[in-house]
């Protein structure tokens, strides 16, 4: 908990995102400060329904996904199918000062509530639209997964081995890569609409956020579309001398470009005889297959004598481009983490105590900070109508149409 208000404090955002990537935008302005307001569909966001599972058993407030996205954030059932609902998501939009959704493209102007109906009733409101591939686009009506977007838009085309299938990034990475872009985007209108008083709709296309991503998308992109150069999976030995994961006494670390710089292979070594020769030591030794081939053969041996951190420490020392691959049990216990305090501890009620990644960045001056646990299914459904104005009868007549979900 932090003793300061965060520097988003002040700022209300009408959260109308579902799922990961709309949802981990609006958790960096929840947990920088913001009064974010979720507006959930009846039976709740569909990550409710995701694993991974507290203690393995899985409900609508068990869910791991559900719980690191949406940290901060109150929560209020509504509808919004349902035409008598207009009212309440009208009130919600005067007292917002940013809007961001991830509905499918169109659906919130059949509704009443997109782009040019919301700035028709408020010309200082920016909203940022959050879509696999954007209003205008060919494919707006498409539906991804974190998968097709890597596949589609990313570098999934270049990692792997040659001989097998491509491979993508872990778990969600891609859509997390797109929720904080779209917070920075977010963040733009929101500076322009308070600084220069021009409501922005930002149409952010998470395929464009994966185009123009790091990770040499953009590189790649760039010279496939003016070179036809495609990037390929390099096969064994022409990845280069030193390059990728190897096998070490608890587990693999990876090295990136090693035999660039000899000297410091060299030394991370510890000057071995047989890498005195001047075979490895002239330009372009790295690159070459059977002196890689060689080279590995020379390398398992002294790398599985080794635990991962020794051969980080080594490689630190050396200054030689490598690193350990943590498992998720590793990287927890790791003191790198713990002494930085970059692990969080959120109580709720439904699982307990657990500890989740904590900031993203450091801001001391107005810092991050978890305010409240992610919401419980609706649990501030009353608390924010009746900040909306809505009388006590008003909010059970809206329970009992069903506009409330209930």
């Amino acid at each position: 908990m932090a003793d300061r208000p965060g520097p988003l404090d002040g700022v209300t955002v009408l959260d109308l995102t579902e799922h990961i990537a709309g949802p981990y935008c609006t958790k960096l302005f929840a947990d920088f400060g913001a009064d974010v307001i979720k507006v959930e569909p009846p039976g709740g966001d569909p990550s409710r329904s995701v694993g991974p599972w507290h203690q393995g058993v899985s409900g609508p407030e068990r869910s791991g996904t559900f719980f690191y996205f949406n940290t901060n954030k109150r929560s209020l059932v509504i509808d919004i199918d349902r035409a008598d609902s207009r009212p309440v998501m009208e009130r919600l939009i005067e007292r917002a000062d940013l809007v961001i959704e991830s509905q499918p493209a169109g659906r919130l102007d059949s509704l009443g509530f997109g782009w040019e109906q919301i700035s028709s009733r408020r010309d200082d409101l920016p909203m940022v639209s959050i879509t696999p591939f954007g209003h205008d686009s060919p494919y707006r009506d498409y539906r991804v997964s974190d998968l097709v977007l890597y596949g589609f838009a990313g570098e999934m085309y270049s990692i792997g081995v040659q001989d097998r299938e491509p491979v993508k990034m872990y778990g969600t990475a891609s859509l997390v890569e797109c929720g904080a872009a779209a917070a920075t985007a977010a963040m733009g209108a929101l500076t322009s609409a308070e600084l220069q008083g021009v409501a922005q709709h930002v149409d952010f296309a998470m395929a464009d956020a994966q185009f123009n991503g790091v990770d040499r998308r953009h590189a790649a992109t760039i010279g496939w579309e003016y070179a036809g150069r495609k990037s390929l999976r390099a096969p064994g030995p022409a990845a280069g001398m030193l390059s990728g994961v190897y096998p070490c006494a608890d587990g693999y670390v990876e090295f990136s470009g090693a035999a660039i710089r000899i000297p410091r292979l060299d030394e991370m070594l510890g000057s071995p005889e047989w890498l005195q020769d001047e075979q490895w030591w002239r330009p372009g030794a790295g690159m070459n297959p059977e002196l890689v081939e060689e080279f590995n053969a020379r390398f398992l041996p002294w790398a599985l004598e080794r635990t991962k951190r020794e051969i980080w420490a080594a490689a630190r020392e050396a200054k030689v481009l490598c690193g350990p691959l943590f498992s998720v049990d590793e990287l927890f216990e790791d003191t790198h983490f713990s002494d930085r305090g970059f692990w969080a501890a959120v109580d709720h009620e439904a699982v307990g105590q657990v500890q989740i990644p904590g900031r993203p960045f450091m801001m001391p001056a107005s810092p991050w900070s978890i305010r409240r646990p992610p919401p419980r299914l609706g649990e501030h459904t009353d608390e924010v109508l009746t900040e909306c104005s809505f009388a006590t009868s008003e909010i059970e007549s809206l329970r009992a149409t069903g506009v409330l979900g209930e």
